[in-house]
């Protein structure tokens, strides 16, 4: 209650400066005159404000709360579809706040809400899961769970996103409409996003913020782009089938080792020979099964790998071309072929396209915090991420990468690796900026909104 009352107490001082200094502005002004000063200095308060939510998410004793969940999601790692440990710590500190939820979604998911309760609705999320894993770094916070570590940063995720939600809850008088956060299960492969969205937890909202902590950008910096940012994603796997025999005598074999590599140099041409240069696709194999000694040639082999494209026409291209090159190569080989792509328990990611409108909403918000200089562009990745799911429900969706990177901590381990560590300096502008985001778009939509929909009391 004290930090509450001592944050509303600036926050009035802040009004009251801004309320005196428009009537100085203001005297014996022309009325353009006056638009033009009044826009400056809505300018000038709005990036104050968020500078102020970045002091606020910085004070020791916030920062401190922050840091002691992300260590206790850390220590508790839990795969796709399990996280139920994590969604029980995000409800009580839910409960704490006196933030109401809905739970569960997809399982584990939980769905919050802080503001007026009608619309414009804007939405935030954060990924729960872990990966399958061990950790390999000793310190005091290690995951306690063998074969699984939160090696993405999805532990931070959650820690920043109850950290905004603090924020906003601090702000809610304020908020012109309602923001809405998601704490979904399983993006690492299993599509929990899609899930999520299947089961009602994006209904109303018009636009919606995701984030991912970077490895390779600067603490205090953040990188994005407008359009796509990250590819759509397939699995895929193959059982070749030949006739085994003795390695001595091969021509009484039909060999699917040969086939399958065959199978394998042909599938890279595809992106050589196929694409279109300026056209981003991948073909990985990553998985080769057959065979368990030195002299015996196998009955069977299994490939598996995965495809990555920006454009859908090049995802579905792929995927067909895939197929008919695994079959046609194994034929040639005097070998039959099955392929399996995996839809079901691996689902196609599709690719993440950032909203054009967002992105320059999104830089002016972001650089009125950190700097215009500290807001930069990020080249796409042909990593996949679940957000993009969203894009099929919601208006406008925008996604972004917030910089961890201090050379002076020492090397820092990329994501997925058993080494990956969090630097936890990032937990204060991940909350500060998700929060100045969503209330800044409330704030920039609520007449618009107000002319098209009724208020409702819940989504």
């Amino acid at each position: 209650m004290i930090q509450t009352t001592r944050v509303q107490t600036n926050k009035s001082r802040e009004h009251h400066g801004g309320t005196h200094l428009l009537l100085a502005m203001t005297a014996g002004a022309s009325p353009l005159m006056l638009l033009l000063r009044a826009a400056l200095l809505l300018a000038a308060l709005a990036a104050s404000c968020g500078a102020a939510l970045l002091r606020r998410a910085k004070e020791a004793e916030f920062m401190d709360w922050m840091v002691g969940v992300r260590r206790r999601i850390h220590e508790n790692p839990e795969l796709g579809y399990e996280e139920f440990a994590t969604s029980e710590l995000v409800r009580r500190e839910l409960d704490a706040m006196g933030i109401p939820y809905r739970h569960p979604f997809a399982v584990t998911g939980v769905v919050a809400t802080v503001g007026t309760g009608g619309p414009p609705f804007v939405a935030l999320r954060a990924d729960m899961d872990a990966l399958p894993m061990q950790e390999s770094v000793e310190w005091e916070h290690k995951s306690k769970v063998p074969g699984k570590m939160h090696g993405c940063g999805h532990d931070a995720h959650v820690a920043m996103l109850l950290g905004s939600a603090k924020i906003l809850q601090e702000h809610r008088d304020e908020l012109k409409g309602t923001v809405v956060l998601l704490f979904q299960p399983a993006e690492e492969g299993g599509g929990g996003a899609k899930k999520m969205l299947e089961a009602g937890a994006v209904e109303n909202i018009e636009a919606m913020f995701g984030i991912h902590v970077a490895d390779i950008v600067p603490i205090g910096v953040v990188a994005s782009r407008p359009g796509p940012i990250m590819a759509g994603s397939g699995f895929f796997e193959a059982v070749i089938s030949g006739k085994g025999g003795h390695a001595a005598l091969p021509h009484h074999t039909i060999d699917p080792i040969l086939a399958a590599s065959s199978v394998i140099v042909s599938l890279q041409q595809l992106v050589s020979r196929e694409a279109d240069p300026l056209d981003s696709q991948v073909v990985t194999v990553g998985k080769f099964q057959g065979g368990g000694a030195f002299n015996v040639i196998p009955d069977s082999v299994t490939i598996g790998g995965t495809f990555r494209a920006f454009l859908k026409e090049s995802f579905d291209q792929l995927k067909q071309r895939i197929e008919e090159v695994i079959v046609s190569q194994a034929s040639v080989q005097r070998c039959s072929a099955v392929v399996y792509f995996m839809n079901r328990d691996k689902p196609f990611f599709p690719p993440t396209i950032n909203d054009p409108v967002l992105h320059d909403f999104f830089a002016k918000v972001a650089g009125e915090m950190v700097g215009p200089s500290n807001v930069i562009d990020r080249q796409p990745l042909m990593g996949s991420e679940d957000f993009a799911f969203y894009a099929e429900a919601v208006p406008r969706t925008y996604y972004y990468f917030l910089g961890m990177l201090n050379e002076t901590r020492g090397p820092q381990a990329p994501h997925h690796s058993p080494y990956f560590t969090i630097n936890e300096d990032v937990l204060p502008y991940g909350a500060a900026m998700q929060a100045s985001l969503v209330r800044r778009y409330l704030l920039e939509h609520q007449h618009a909104t107000a002319a098209k929909a009724v208020p409702r009391d819940e989504l």
